[in-house]
């Protein structure tokens, strides 16, 4: 009898501490898992204060633009705004992504978003936020280069953000050194815009590649821009008064329907900038937008222009 019940007594211990190494392995594994499932989300600082977003968004919206941030950090978008839809730059990426707006919540709930990017001055935040994590920006309210980075961070891409941004920033003062050697330091150059019946001029932040021109180039605008559209951003004017903000070299951006009758009258052809042949054409549909995948094509633009590269 004695020899059996010692090996009972061993089994007994063995299934004893085999159970406990089930349940310390259990534990360990539900642990694992608690974190994996915390590590599908992120903490990120909007504006508005902290917002949990996916660490891998998969389908993303975007209602304000921002369309061109997201593309160029490789994250897929299912639906965006009718500038973005209509812009011929994201033509391509964007040839089977829906149209959405902020008051077409039905639509954006079929599009199943993970994530929700727009402006501070979205209709139905509340709703939105109920969709899907919803982030928004004040344009503006950061510059250009920071914005893509902050972009970066939403999506859990900062390292990319940041490294595209130096590369970037890089190029384009390269190009600016080379541009100001060929025509000179004090050269000016103004930006106009052609839109519907209307002219425009920028200052050195409000797209149009003014940003890349004056900011990152160190090009100089005329007196008269910097005096009228430096602070607002942009001033319209009439096309009798357009010598006055007419620099030594124009970008003119010009939308498809626009109102081009100005080009033809002699108050437009005794511009030096124009009789000299400085006047540089660029599409105006999509050069309102300041993200990586214009500013590629508008770098790209201005040094075909300036250098003949």
């Amino acid at each position: 009898m004695k020899k059996l019940i010692i090996p009972f007594m061993l089994m007994l211990v063995l299934i004893i501490s085999a159970c406990g190494k089930e349940s310390a392995t259990q534990k360990e594994n539900n642990s694992d898992a608690s974190k994996e499932e915390k590590s599908e989300f992120i903490t990120y600082q909007s504006e508005t204060g902290p917002v949990e977003v996916p660490a891998d968004p998969q389908r993303v919206i975007l209602l304000s633009g921002f369309t061109g941030n997201v593309l160029q950090l490789g994250v897929n978008v299912v639906g965006v705004d009718v500038w973005s839809k209509n812009n011929p730059t994201f033509e391509k990426e964007l040839k089977d992504v829906e149209e959405v707006s902020d008051e077409n919540l039905e639509k954006i709930i079929e599009l199943e978003p993970d994530l929700i990017i727009g402006l501070s001055n979205v209709k139905n935040l509340d709703k939105l936020k109920e969709i899907a994590p919803t982030v928004t920006y004040t344009w503006g309210k950061v510059d250009y280069l920071t914005q893509h980075v902050e972009i970066g961070k939403l999506l859990n891409k900062e390292k990319e953000a940041q490294a595209w941004v130096d590369d970037f920033k890089k190029r384009a003062e390269t190009a600016g050194e080379e541009i100001r050697a060929k025509i000179g330091e004090d050269t000016t150059v103004t930006v106009i815009e052609s839109y519907d019946k209307d002219l425009y001029v920028f200052g050195d932040n409000w797209a149009r590649g003014t940003e890349i021109l004056y900011q990152a180039m160190k090009l100089k605008m005329p007196e008269k821009v910097q005096k009228m559209a430096l602070e607002s951003g942009y001033y319209a004017l009439s096309a009798e008064v357009l010598p006055e903000y007419a620099g030594d070299y124009i970008i003119l951006s010009k939308y498809a329907d626009a109102d081009s009758s100005f080009q033809e009258t002699e108050t437009y052809k005794n511009i030096p900038a124009v009789k000299n042949g400085q006047v540089f054409e660029m599409t105006g549909n999509g050069a309102s937008f300041s993200d990586p995948v214009t500013l590629e094509k508008q770098l790209a633009f201005f040094e075909e222009s300036f250098l003949g590269n």
